[in-house]
């Protein structure tokens, strides 16, 4: 009987170290399942940031336990690749600090985005490094200096949102070479020098509003993919009828607010825009569209635009075609849309205008807005217009001669 014990013993002896060696190898299953140089990178990129005051973003980031389970930190096997750093709640606060370098330890990342908060400092050149890079999105921090052009070394790029910091120093060339590229928003920085040509055939968006471009554009520095462009408060210059020709896939156009120059073709007014903004340019000649427009919003107002009114804009919801040198007889069909309410913004101040067929009794639309002060005729109905117009009714008779020429 003893044998027989001393035999069970060793038995279970080793069954029992066994188990053990089990439960230990799953602890270390669990508490280091992640890549080493990854696990160290993400201790890196937490020791530069910090939650601002109401934010609690890293409350999870314990590093007693599996990162893969932190907030914001998405792994495939023993990788990182997606880090979403920051709350994405709505109007929820953002993160304080700098960006760790370590960022571009993270060998398999494929997304990076912030959300608005304070960062500050510049932008890690190992970025570059992050190879597998689709999507780069930190917008509205505080991050400064300039973009770096080894960004050019990450081919399969699809997306770039640097909207909303304050970079200074040209678009990197680099950049604007990427294959793959198909959104980039650099928008409300301090960017300067000009647009570089971009080669991406699938770019279907591109936001550089509010920045201090400069230069002109030349026909094709723009693939005809794109949808939505706005290049609109920068100092861009120059005629832009030969690339605007080309872009017949556009949705929404807003390049205001610049020193364009030359015609607006008649082909544009036919492309599937919804908010065409073409203000505040030194555009030239007369507008002439091909067909009907149904556009819902132009603005062609602040430029050197000429001859008549086209009766095809009469379709258009909001009209501003104010501060021109537009001259003769405002088209019949506007008044029948006007008074039908299916105009609701209709601006022709500030022009050479010599008439318009409407009854003085006329009463327009509670919903809609008409102003036709300082042109070459009395208005035949008095209508409030915005206050920037001025106060006088009509253009003095000395311009409107000297116009007719």
């Amino acid at each position: 009987m003893l044998s027989m014990a001393r035999s069970k013993q060793r038995v279970c002896l080793p069954h029992f170290v066994f188990v053990l060696f089990l439960v230990q190898c799953r602890l270390i299953n669990v508490y280091a399942i992640l890549d080493p140089v990854d696990f160290l990178a993400l201790q890196a990129i937490r020791k530069s940031l910090d939650d601002m005051p109401g934010s609690n973003f890293f409350a999870s980031w314990d590093f007693t336990a599996d990162p893969c389970n932190f907030a914001g930190v998405y792994c495939d096997g023993d990788k990182v690749v997606a880090l979403n750093l920051g709350d994405p709640r709505a109007g929820s606060p953002g993160l304080t600090g700098r960006l760790d370098p370590a960022i571009g330890k993270l060998s398999a990342l494929a997304e990076l985005t912030i959300v608005p908060g304070r960062i500050v400092g510049t932008l890690p050149q190992s970025l570059s490094q992050l190879k597998n890079l689709r999507f780069l999105a930190i917008s509205r921090n505080f991050i400064s200096g300039g973009i770096p052009a080894t960004l050019g070394q990450l081919r399969g790029l699809r997306t770039l949102d640097l909207s909303y910091n304050q970079f200074t120093g040209d678009i990197p060339h680099s950049i604007a070479t990427l294959p793959e590229l198909s959104n980039v928003i650099l928008c409300h920085n301090k960017l300067s020098g000009t647009v570089p040509p971009f080669l991406s055939q699938t770019l279907t968006r591109l936001d550089l509003k509010h920045n201090d471009l400069s230069g002109s554009l030349s026909p094709y520095s723009l693939p005809p993919s794109l949808q939505y462009l706005s290049l609109s408060l920068n100092r861009l210059s120059g005629p832009v009828d030969r690339l605007l020709n080309r872009l017949y896939q556009l949705n929404y156009l807003d390049l205001s607010m610049n020193q364009f120059t030359g015609t607006i073709p008649g082909r544009i007014f036919t492309f599937p825009i919804t908010n065409l903004q073409l203000q505040r340019n030194q555009f030239s000649g007369s507008v002439q569209p091909v067909d009907q427009v149904t556009i819902g919003t132009v603005d062609l107002s602040y430029n050197r635009l000429s001859g008549q009114v086209s009766p095809l804009f009469s379709t258009v919801q909001n009209l501003y075609l104010n501060n021109n040198r537009f001259m003769g007889q405002v088209p019949g069909s506007f008044v029948d849309r006007l008074l039908a309410a299916n105009i609701q913004i209709l601006y022709l101040q500030h022009n050479y205008l010599t008439g318009i067929e409407i009854n003085p009794t006329a009463e327009i639309p509670l919903r809609s807005s008409l102003c036709l002060q300082y042109n070459c005729m009395v208005p035949p109905i008095q209508t409030p217009c915005p206050l920037k117009s001025g106060k006088q009714k009509t253009r003095p008779t000395s311009q409107c001669n000297e116009w007719r020429g």
